[in-house]
């Protein structure tokens, strides 16, 4: 569990001499100049922390803050390859130290060491930068697109893992698909992550995912299994199987029927998507829209039919925290049309929910009831005081402490009684409707 002291020494750390260290090193910072790569850092980041949406007049405004007067001109001609090459390797230098919280009340979760949710989320570019971030280039990707994958550990708060990829490059290629977790981990994956090789060599550590499709199915004896058949008649299903053809790795199937309305819905989308490139969805994929199918190889007396499906939402919350970045912390968006400066704005915004992601980690974790959004509105509120305070330790102490207040005070979710909010179900997997 990180304190208000480790984190206030991490902050000041990051952003005053290891930014200085990497400005030299990238070419940033060539000469003696009042501009230092920590100043620079400080501006940017929260700069755009406070206000996602700010103009250069309100950057010069922050590095004025910082103790450095500049003109929005003069900040604007900083913002080059450099500089993006600068805050690219400072994300690195942040991420070597794990800022986590105190594991969260929740019975569901505390059953793991960790519960590891993996995913990613891809930003567009200026078709320009596709040399250096090559992108996909069809309809809903541009050219130049890098794509973010993220290890959260929905336990203890903490980005255990984020990892840069080209936006062509398919999930599973990331290196964290292969990065080792704690014995008595879960691990929650979608589709885009499954394989069965990385699930054969999570020894003593769990893992859940949707079933691919295309994968083979035994049973205990040898026999092959036709999904379809099993599901056949029945309303929820916990098997024993052995996946795929070479691997045979052992595991329990899990399904519920869904609601027609939900199947069809499904049904929908899949048409929709086999159309966008050309072809329509087989009769089995149409078939199994009736049912959400998941595999594990957590045992009955860990994770029960209902429990999982539980933690299968509870997926979603990284799709959440990606929304929170992109929605609320524009993380791809930017007022200018210049590459490199649009360049330099994803790395300082990537850096600024970081911190955002930190200070909510030490502040309200521990209420499972927390609401990422509130909790992020408040943050920016007091981004500048935090900028200001990183000149002591004494004083961004007594900042973190104050947003801690303001956070435990005003950033709870309401409970809801016909869709139970995720942490609800977590208390209590009762409350998940299997209709």
């Amino acid at each position: 569990m990180t304190t208000v002291a480790q984190l206030g020494a991490h902050l000041r750390t990051v952003f005053t001499t290891v930014a200085d260290t990497l400005a030299r090193h990238s070419g940033f910072v060539q000469r003696r100049s009042k501009l230092t790569g920590s100043v620079f850092a400080q501006a940017v980041v929260f700069g755009w922390l406070a206000n996602p949406e700010a103009a250069l007049p309100e950057l010069a405004q922050a590095a004025a803050a910082a103790g450095v007067p500049i003109s929005p001109q003069g900040l604007d001609q900083r913002c080059t390859e450099r500089a993006a090459d600068f805050l690219e390797q400072l994300v690195g230098a942040a991420l070597t130290t794990l800022i986590d919280a105190e594991a969260t009340v929740l019975p569901l979760l505390a059953r793991f060491r960790a519960v590891v949710l993996l995913d990613s989320t891809t930003l567009a570019l200026p078709a320009v930068l596709g040399g250096r971030w090559p992108g996909c280039g069809s309809a809903d990707q541009t050219n130049a697109a890098p794509k973010i994958h993220v290890r959260y550990d929905l336990l203890h708060g903490g980005l255990t893992d984020l990892a840069l990829t080209d936006g062509r490059a398919h999930d599973s290629t990331t290196p964290l698909q292969t990065a080792p977790l704690p014995a008595g981990a879960l691990r929650v994956s979608d589709l885009g992550y499954f394989d069965l090789a990385v699930f054969g060599a999570a020894q003593d550590r769990y893992w859940l995912s949707r079933l691919h499709q295309g994968t083979a199915l035994f049973d205990q004896q040898g026999q092959r299994l036709s999904v379809l058949q099993l599901l056949r008649g029945a309303y929820m299903v916990d098997w024993s199987v052995h996946l795929g053809v070479q691997q045979r790795l052992p595991a329990r199937l899990l399904a519920v029927r869904v609601p027609p309305e939900v199947a069809n819905q499904r049904r929908r989308q899949a048409r929709a998507r086999a159309a966008k490139h050309g072809h329509t969805p087989s009769a089995e994929c149409l078939a199994r829209a009736d049912w959400t199918v998941l595999v594990t190889n957590a045992p009955r007396d860990l994770l029960s039919v209902r429990e999982a499906l539980v933690l299968l939402r509870a997926r979603w919350q990284i799709e959440l925290l990606f929304k929170l970045w992109k929605s609320h912390g524009r993380l791809d968006e930017s007022r200018s049309a210049k590459p490199w400066r649009v360049l330099t704005e994803v790395f300082a915004k990537l850096l600024a929910m970081l911190v955002q992601h930190w200070v909510l980690l030490t502040g309200c974790w521990d209420h499972p009831d927390r609401s990422l959004v509130k909790a992020a509105q408040t943050i920016r509120v007091h981004a500048l005081h935090l900028l200001y305070a990183l000149r002591s330790p004494a004083q961004v102490r007594r900042v973190l402490s104050a947003i801690h207040r303001c956070l435990a005070a005003g950033c709870r979710l309401n409970p809801r009684r016909r869709h139970p909010n995720t942490y609800q179900l977590l208390l209590d997997p009762a409350l998940q409707s299997l209709a």
